[in-house]
């Protein structure tokens, strides 16, 4: 992921300093300040949602896996003269942080890396002060489930395929392992969908709805980002979003009369090799 040139790792621009709560929350979900306030980016290294933040006057920490996605907040902080605290760990063990020590949690894609999407409500529950406001953006299931290259329908419009499972248990009973989603053919499309050599879980909306209500939040707006394109190119990543959403985003607040349930299933799964 932090490869030269991957999305991933562009450090903050000015022209996006130029508006930054604006930049990052053109929505308006965040109320349009967040001066002082203590901001969490969740698995969000690589040097630009910290600014980000920083710039529009919050106080932020960042928590992510990799020291190299860390490193790039690092050059843009000193870069731009931000303080920023930066932790390397995991989104499903946030054992490091205080309870409810933050008024905001930011939280992009990448839940899909984990196999039990409880595990994660369930930490930032606790380190999200009661009234606080999560928001996630998260893989939309038939996304994974789907082909990433058409094939032409009869009227030549293109016909995209659901080729893996739903419940990825192998049965409804909801009991079992989650199983990672087999990764696409190389193809362009792909590499912007599924990180190249990543193992990636698909969750149900019963889990990224659901799991989020049953770990102590409300669900106050909810939306699909925008990437299609009317004239796309034929096979591109916009056109077919035209027919499969590839993102949802979820804007939550902690309610204050409820604890996270306790959830002790597999942490994130990291290839021996």
């Amino acid at each position: 992921m932090t490869a030269a040139g991957s999305p991933l790792c562009q450090i903050v621009s000015d022209e996006e300093l130029a508006n930054p709560l604006q930049t990052v929350d053109a929505a308006g979900w965040l109320g349009g300040d967040i001066s002082g306030k203590k901001v969490l980016c969740l698995a969000a290294g690589g040097g630009r949602q910290s600014c980000l933040y920083a710039a529009a006057g919050a106080r932020v920490t960042v928590v992510d896996l990799s020291p190299a996605m860390l490193e790039q907040d690092r050059i843009a902080a000193r870069q731009r003269g931000h303080q920023v605290e930066l932790i390397e760990g995991s989104m499903d063990d946030l054992s490091m942080l205080p309870a409810g020590g933050f008024d905001i949690v930011i939280h992009p894609v990448s839940t899909c890396y984990v196999p039990s999407v409880m595990v994660v409500y369930a930490q930032v529950a606790r380190v999200i002060r009661g009234g606080g406001i999560y928001i996630s953006q998260h893989k939309s299931p038939v996304s994974l489930q789907t082909s990433t290259q058409p094939r032409a329908a009869a009227n030549g419009s293109p016909r995209y395929t659901v080729e893996h499972a739903y419940y990825r248990n192998g049965s409804s009973s909801k009991s079992g392992p989650n199983t990672p989603v087999p990764p696409p053919a190389a193809n362009p499309v792909a590499a912007r969908l599924r990180e190249p050599g990543a193992v990636e879980f698909l969750h149900r909306w019963e889990e990224l709805i659901g799991g989020m209500c049953r770990s102590g939040f409300v669900i106050e707006e909810l939306a699909e980002p925008m990437h299609a394109k009317p004239d796309a190119e034929p096979g591109s990543f916009a056109e077919r979003a035209r027919f499969i959403p590839p993102y949802v985003r979820i804007k939550a607040r902690r309610r204050n009369d409820q604890t996270a349930t306790a959830v002790t299933t597999q942490r994130l799964w990291i290839p021996e090799n």
